[in-house]
């Protein structure tokens, strides 16, 4: 069942195009692609920076460990902005989904080139109390710890001997700068140190349509063809001066797969008392689900194969939607999360599909960071003055949910231009309006954040 929405929400790749104009300063766009790689290449010299031809950093990504304290930080910080960004995008009524993660990781990426105010307010926008020696470090590890999940044995065969479970989760940098700028060797070896992102060379003031459509090709390659046209026309322009991007795709089966058999049309309960007759799947009578009961919602949490990943369903008891979405934050997440043991559940929920995307420029200037927009930004830690500002960040996402699992992914661009006791089982229906979102178990990282109104907009 394809289910589309119209509704633009932020779930994943963030593209920076950084563009030239010495007079007065325009607004800011957003793209994304792959860069080379940088190793084994002699480093410049640090004081003076270089043509975008000859950008070249030795460094390694780092294998460096870090601190467990750091590391909490950082995944606090990214889950605070991930529910500020839900509010700050959750006012409409229709279907929401966005990753949170792609979106911070590819701001973090554009701030180690911020300074001055505008460093802070980016900082405070995002959650980041670690300072910029540590922040960068820490998020390199979260990272690689997100890179290793999934490496287990191949999918089992089930009973009729065909493998039955997969699990793929990709997470992509990579940097577009035009030919013949000047980066500091700086802003590079932090690209390829901590974000395993090296420099392609672009010709955005020759061939500023040519250079889109490519970038575009790399974030829909990113993530399987799921992200298409991330940036449209007239966003890349002669102007542009750099694009930072990130992409994410995951792909991973249930644990326990829902049987096709017990999948039925049942209605669902739209807000305002409308209900639409939408496929709903059933599992009876398990106890391998997470549940948790609280004041004014049920909360589900449903384990990908191999277990480290899940998605965690939130339902707000009947006609509290809106009270519970106000209450929700990061801090309550953690409660909800600490409450939730194995139960004996029997789990009906509607299958759905769709797309979000989002120009989220005015969205993190209103949260606090407007002078990345503007004529007071300093991305002075790029090119040694003061002349990019982001014109645009865009985001585009998408996720699938069927009996046998869930496919999600999402890209961000930021562009930038120049100047249990055996019981009866807990019956839990997802027939109304809910919020979801898949997290790594393990470090609680919340990858993609969403909620359904409708499963069935069309």
């Amino acid at each position: 069942m394809m289910l589309r929405i119209s509704w633009v929400v932020a779930l994943f790749l963030l593209l920076t195009a950084l563009s030239g104009c010495a007079e007065e300063r325009p607004e800011t766009f957003s793209s994304a692609t792959r860069a080379p790689s940088l190793a084994n290449v002699a480093t410049p010299v640090l004081s003076t920076p270089v043509p975008v031809e000859e950008l070249r950093s030795d460094r390694e990504r780092s294998v460096t460990s870090v601190g467990s304290a750091d590391l909490d930080e950082l995944v606090r910080g990214n889950n605070a902005f991930a529910f500020d960004l839900y509010h700050a995008l959750s006012d409409g009524e229709g279907n929401l989904f966005y990753s949170p993660f792609s979106i911070s990781q590819a701001l973090t990426v554009t701030s180690a080139g911020a300074r001055g105010e505008t460093q802070h307010q980016m900082a405070d926008t995002l959650h980041h109390r670690l300072p910029q020696n540590d922040l960068h470090p820490a998020f390199n590890a979260l990272d690689r710890i997100l890179a290793s999940r999934g490496k287990g044995p191949p999918g089992a065969p089930d009973k009729d001997g065909e493998a039955d479970e997969y699990f793929h989760l990709n997470i992509a940098n990579a940097v577009w700068g035009q030919e013949g700028y000047h980066f500091l060797p700086d802003f590079l070896d932090v690209l390829a140190e901590h974000y395993g992102a090296g420099m392609m060379a672009a010709d955005f003031a020759g061939a500023p349509d040519e250079s889109r459509v490519r970038i575009n090709d790399w974030v829909a390659e990113e993530t399987l063809g799921k992200v298409k046209d991330l940036l449209p026309p007239g966003i890349v322009d002669p102007s542009t001066r750099l694009v930072l991007t990130n992409a994410i795709y995951f792909n991973a089966s249930w644990l326990w797969p829902f049987s096709p058999r017990n999948t039925e049309m049942r209605p669902f309960h739209l807000g305002g008392g409308d209900t639409v007759s939408v496929p709903m799947m059933t599992e009876t009578a398990k106890d391998f689900y997470g549940y948790a009961r609280g004041d004014g919602y049920q909360a589900v949490d449903l384990p990908y194969s191999w277990g480290e990943l899940s998605m965690t369903i939130l339902l707000p008891d009947e006609g509290r939607l809106e009270e519970f979405e106000g209450s929700l934050n990061s801090e309550m997440l953690d409660r909800i999360i600490d409450d939730i043991e194995i139960d004996y559940i029997t789990l009906t929920m509607p299958l759905f599909e769709f797309e979000s995307e989002f120009d989220l420029s005015d969205t993190l200037a209103e949260m606090g960071m407007p002078d990345a927009f503007g004529a007071e930004a300093d991305f002075s830690g790029m090119i040694g003055s003061r002349d990019l500002w982001i014109r645009a960040v865009v985001h585009k996402a998408f996720v699938s949910v069927d009996e046998k699992g869930t496919e999600a992914a999402a890209a961000t661009a930021v562009v930038m231009l120049e100047s249990g006791v055996s019981r009866e089982p807990i019956a839990v229906t997802i027939d109304r309006p809910f919020v979801f979102l898949i997290r790594d178990t393990g470090t609680g990282t919340v990858l993609f954040l969403g909620r359904v109104s409708n499963p069935d907009p069309e």
